[in-house]
């Protein structure tokens, strides 16, 4: 999914920032100086006070060494107001924030390595291709949102994943050997955890009902489930069930004909010995 496009810097990520420069202030520090101290560039330090970058995850740890176990506190608690939506357009946050809850999440891609599955090369790889081209704030800011949201598959290990991913999307190997190299070691990794199905469409299949194109389906915790589509700057959320019913059973009917779990894995540990 490429979904992350056109968004602005969201109120929280600004909160954080200002209260990030707060602290700083009062620790009589120069960005220049604190960064050198936390061991990140000033540039990044002062996109992150501007409210132009999500803050890494261990940024708390590090100043608690420079600032105090005090101000460390202050902003793990800041952290925790942060919204994942930052850096993703608004015509898929609805989407985004249905995906946060969903009770079960499928997917099939036919275009690309599906969002949360993609590591950092292929997300940057995928965003090099954005046109118009993306300024370098942007860039930075939507791989950070599209790594951010990957938290899902951490935070839900009740929710029931299943990803379906066109043979072709791996062959073509967007981003080089490496990044493809990146790309089956982590479908390998995500695709061991209990809860997580990653199924390939071979390439060669006389029985295809995913002629229509990429779908997401999400279930909620009412047991309703919705669908999701999405193309060139535009996205469409599908709720009425006579609509919805026709993609579950079109995912339903694809299962049978993808490539098995293991035989999946199998494909993978092939890819990854030949490359």
């Amino acid at each position: 999914m490429v979904a992350e496009h056109g968004a602005e810097a969201s109120d929280s990520l600004k909160m954080f920032g200002a209260v990030l420069k707060s602290l700083r202030d009062q620790g009589g520090l120069t960005q220049e100086e604190f960064a050198l101290r936390v061991q990140y560039s000033a540039p990044y330090i002062a996109k992150i006070e501007q409210g132009k970058r999500f803050p890494p995850a261990d940024l708390p740890t590090r100043v608690a060494g420079v600032l105090g176990e005090d101000a460390a506190k202050v902003l793990t608690a800041a952290a925790k107001t942060l919204t994942r939506r930052s850096g993703l357009a608004t015509w898929f946050q609805q989407w985004a924030g249905i995906e946060e809850e969903a009770i079960s999440l499928w997917a099939y891609e036919c275009r690309v390595i599906p969002g949360l599955l993609q590591p950092e090369g292929y997300i940057r790889a995928v965003f090099e291709q954005q046109i118009p081209p993306l300024s370098e704030e942007q860039f930075e800011r939507q791989v950070a949102a599209r790594l951010e949201r990957q938290r899902i598959l951490d935070e839900r290990p009740n929710t029931g994943f299943s990803f379906l991913i066109e043979e072709a999307v791996l062959r073509r190997g967007l981003g080089g050997v490496e990044v493809t190299r990146d790309v089956v070691r982590n479908l390998l990794e995500q695709g061991s955890r209990r809860n997580v199905e990653i199924l390939l469409m071979p390439l060669q299949q006389v029985d295809h009902c995913g002629v229509d194109g990429q779908m997401y389906l999400a279930e909620r915790d009412s047991h309703q489930w919705v669908g999701y589509i999405e193309g060139h700057d535009c996205s469409t959320l599908l709720t009425q069930p006579k609509l919805v019913s026709p993609m579950l059973q079109r995912y339903g009917k694809m299962r049978s004909q993808a490539l098995s779990h293991l035989a999946t894995a199998d494909v993978l540990r092939d890819m990854q010995g030949a490359l």
